[in-house]
């Protein structure tokens, strides 16, 4: 029986492939089509497959077609990656199809359904402009003989069942279909199309067979590879998936999981992982109760499978309690000469505090020479305005003392568990930012600095400053509990220091457990002190200078502080500073000489600009109820002005400037002092009713407190008496209905704002006598203080009077108060210190 392929009747050609069948006989035909190249596809006889084309010149070529025949030649490009494919570029053995659909697209593409119908041999490719034209000559195939045909037959259908068991994405009807498929060389190009997994040039090669049966051998030595692929893959998938069920059951069978791991012959890293925590956790010095509970989840650890995420989390927390500091600390430095030296090298003034912290070491070397270990930690509050030095205090205080430094910033902070830490059932779970910090100091008695502890908040989070009081309070906090470690840390050797810039955003129980230490601002000689021996030097190293480039005269930083700065600390006065020597840097770069900078207070103005402040604050002239008051604020201390104006009405008392309810109570009671004086003062007996009075701070921010009472006091009586008052005097004081003056707090920060505002006589109350002691005595040399009683004296010392006595010193006011209402504090100023050296 022989199987007859249409065409050229011939037998097997010679080589076998069919390459040297005659193209001339009867059933090979010779055309001239365009041809669309391929990329990645190759096309077999009885195939249809939709194709996206979307080069240019292969839409010109389907267009060429469909104008004629709707034949075209579709032959595979060897490189899919060419995007403009050489006649070079493209096999010469493709297919001739004929196109069923075509369809444009609204990209510009073009969509077009293709059925292969004969293998061709590309000739040559004819000139042609735009398109590939070319010459083919399609081939048909050589009789085979039946009896090789039909076991060839059989065989690549069994083997396709096999690859359709074994490939899921073939469909069962494909199998039978291919049953039923009589044709040899139909067969193999329906099986070759199934074989999703094989290369191109594989494809290609069984397409550029011509003979039946050798392209059917080919194709099942294909497929017989393909199907070990496939098996091997099997294999691979459910050995993956014992081991998947091995895991589970390990999670159980821990024991059982070593043996298994034993026997594969691979290293038990996790075992070795635990081996090295117990061993860990036998050295550390934990305290008795910590290590149990450790050594307890070390063995909840040995339990559980390695990749499970509570193995993670346990061994996560075991990680934090290794690594804290435990019994390790730094030795203290206990001798107080050289920790003064440190101090004193560091910060210029701050004598209390530098005190302060050498009555520190001293206790704590009595305590260890007495008991043989260090006391409790101390807990000190810095407070002060920005940039008077509270966190560079700390860093000194922990460099004089040998310890570890750490800094936590508060500001901000909301949440309580940043303080006590989560608890591990939550995910992504962390100890407080406590106990992290402690990790990164090193020690267990370390300067634990919290930075702005009255920037704190609470919400529904919690308040992170309740738990700070146990953190705090040196009777407590040597058992501290953290949420994440759930157990006991001991905080008692740790020296504690916060800082604020007011104690009025800490709540009074915390504020009870820390000893209040308050910073005031600097002088001006203190900031020119502290302007050449700290600043300067800093931002000539900076800047990228040395001394010898910049020689700054006598007198330059002290106009530099009150020309262009305004503020308590140094802040700004280093940003002046650092401002300046960078245009130096910029000149030096620009000239490209080594000639130094002189700097003189008149050159100031080149190089920084006209001057920010005046140095006299105060009117020019002396006014009607115009009053300077001094106030204090987190800032530190400054001026505030007071105007009051009286008009025709009917006893209306107007109170502006953003005041706070305290200074209005304090407006009202200035009032009232003046009502119950009027006639001393010479009002008439209607004066309340037939006027109104408006009482205004000029300057847009919050105001609050009663310091402002006889400020307030003096400016009603000055509009009412028409009177001005002397524009070189500013007060501070509360009043009260009878007039006298209650003392006031923030007075130093005051009396530094009066010097800075050129103010001459400050009015004070006398009860604030004892805290002149602490204010710097160079201020005394610019500044005559005045301590009064009540709001006569005050009256008598501001308004311009003529004759003080015969107004206010008669009746029986005159003896509300006794002794002198009115004393010069000191009597004999004392000078201030000489100006600091240049540093050149």
């Amino acid at each position: 029986m022989i199987f007859q392929r249409s065409g050229s009747g011939k037998r097997d050609d010679p080589r076998g492939d069919g390459s040297g069948a005659d193209n001339s006989g009867p059933g090979n035909v010779r055309r001239a089509l365009p041809l669309l190249p391929l990329r990645d596809i190759v096309l077999f006889p009885h195939m249809v497959v939709p194709l996206f084309v979307g080069r240019p010149r292969s839409v010109r070529a389907l267009e060429a077609a469909m104008e004629g025949s709707k034949d075209i030649f579709l032959a595979a490009q060897k490189k899919a990656k060419t995007k403009d494919p050489a006649p070079e570029d493209i096999f010469r053995t493709g297919t001739l199809g004929t196109i069923v659909q075509l369809l444009r697209l609204s990209d510009g593409t073009v969509k077009v359904l293709v059925e292969g119908k004969k293998r061709i041999r590309v000739e040559s490719f004819l000139p042609k402009e735009g398109y590939f034209y070319c010459e083919g000559t399609t081939v048909d195939e050589p009789v085979v003989e039946a009896l090789e045909c039909e076991a060839l037959m059989r065989s690549v259908q069994d083997s396709f069942e096999g690859y359709a068991r074994l490939n899921k994405r073939i469909p069962p009807e494909m199998v039978l279909t291919v049953r039923t498929v009589e044709d040899p060389s139909r067969l193999a190009d329906t099986v070759v199309v199934h074989l999703s997994s094989l290369k191109l040039r594989d494809r290609q090669e069984v397409l550029e067979i011509l003979h039946p049966l050798r392209r059917l051998e080919r194709l099942l030595a294909l497929m017989n590879t393909e199907i070990e692929i496939l098996q091997v893959e099997r294999r691979i998938r459910s050995r993956v998936k014992k081991q998947m069920e091995r895991s589970q059951k390990e999670y159980y069978l821990n024991e059982q999981m070593q043996a298994i791991q034993k026997e594969l012959g691979e290293r038990d890293e996790n075992r070795s992982e635990l081996d090295s925590l117990a061993e860990l956790l036998e050295q550390k010095a934990l305290p008795d109760g910590a290590k149990a509970k450790a050594l307890g989840e070390l063995k909840k650890l040995k339990m559980m499978q390695p990749i499970s995420a509570e193995a993670t989390v346990v061994r996560n927390y075991l990680d934090w309690v290794l690594h804290l500091p435990w019994g390790h600390h730094n030795a203290v430095q206990t001798d107080l000469k050289d920790a003064m030296e440190v101090l004193e090298t560091d910060h210029h003034g701050l004598e209390r505090v530098k005190d302060r912290v050498l009555e520190h070491l001293a206790v704590q070397t009595l305590v260890r020479k007495s008991q043989g270990t260090d006391g409790p930690g101390p807990v000190l509050c810095l407070v002060g305005p920005p940039g008077v030095g509270k966190t560079s205090l700390a860093r000194s205080i922990a460099r004089a003392t040998g310890r570890a430094f750490v800094r936590l910033s508060l500001g901000g902070v909301r949440d309580e568990a940043e303080i006590r830490g989560h608890r591990r059932t939550y995910i992504g779970a962390m100890p407080g930012r406590l106990v992290q910090s402690l990790r990164r100091a090193g020690s267990d008695n370390p300067v634990f600095l919290l930075d702005e502890i009255d920037k704190m908040a609470s919400d529904f989070r919690g308040d992170p400053a309740a738990a700070l009081l146990e953190v705090l309070d040196p009777e407590q906090n040597n058992a501290f509990h953290d949420h994440f470690l759930d157990m006991d840390y001991d905080l008692s050797k740790v020296m504690f220091i916060t800082t604020a810039n007011s104690l009025k955003g800490i709540p009074l129980p915390l504020r009870d457990r820390m000893e209040i230490v308050e910073l005031s601002g600097y002088t001006d000689i203190e900031k020119e002190v502290i302007g050449h021996t700290y600043l300067i030097p800093r931002q000539l190293e900076k800047s990228g200078l040395t001394g010898q480039d910049v020689e700054i005269q006598e007198g330059t930083v002290r106009s530099l502080i009150r020309s262009y700065t305004r503020e308590s600390g140094v802040r700004s006065l280093e940003r002046r500073i650092g401002e300046l020597f960078r245009k130096f840097a910029r000149l030096r770069l620009e000239r490209g000489d080594s000639d130094p900078f002189t700097v003189a207070p008149g050159d100031l103005e080149t190089y920084l600009g006209p001057a920010k402040f005046r140095l006299e604050q105060t009117g020019d002239r002396d006014e009607v109820g115009l009053t300077t008051g001094l106030a204090y604020t987190q800032t530190g201390g400054t001026t505030l002005e007071c105007e009051v104006s009286v008009v025709p009405g009917k006893g209306k008392l107007v109170i502006t400037g953003l005041l706070e309810k305290g200074m209005q109570e304090s407006a009202q009671a200035a009032m009232s002092y003046v009502r119950s004086r009027q006639r001393s003062l010479g009002l008439d007996d209607g004066f309340y009713q037939d006027n109104d009075f408006h009482i205004h701070f000029p300057e847009f921010v919050p105001k609050d407190g009663p310091s402002a009472g006889i400020t307030m006091a003096t400016s009603l009586a000055s509009a009412l008496m028409r009177i001005p008052v002397r524009k070189n005097v500013a007060m501070t004081g509360e009043i009260t209905l009878g007039g006298r003056v209650l003392p006031v707090g923030g007075l130093k920060e005051k009396l530094l704002a009066a010097v800075r505002a050129g103010v001459e006589t400050v009015l004070v109350p006398q009860d604030n006598e004892k805290d002149l002691k602490e204010v710097p005595q160079e201020v005394f040399g610019s500044l005559r203080v005045v301590l009064v009683r009540h709001m006569d004296a005050v009256l008598r010392e501001a308004l311009r009077l003529n004759d003080p006595e015969a107004l206010l010193g008669h009746g029986e006011d005159a003896v509300e108060y006794p002794g002198e209402d009115a004393v010069a504090y000191p009597e004999n100023p004392v000078d201030g210190p000489p100006g600091p050296p240049s540093p050149q």
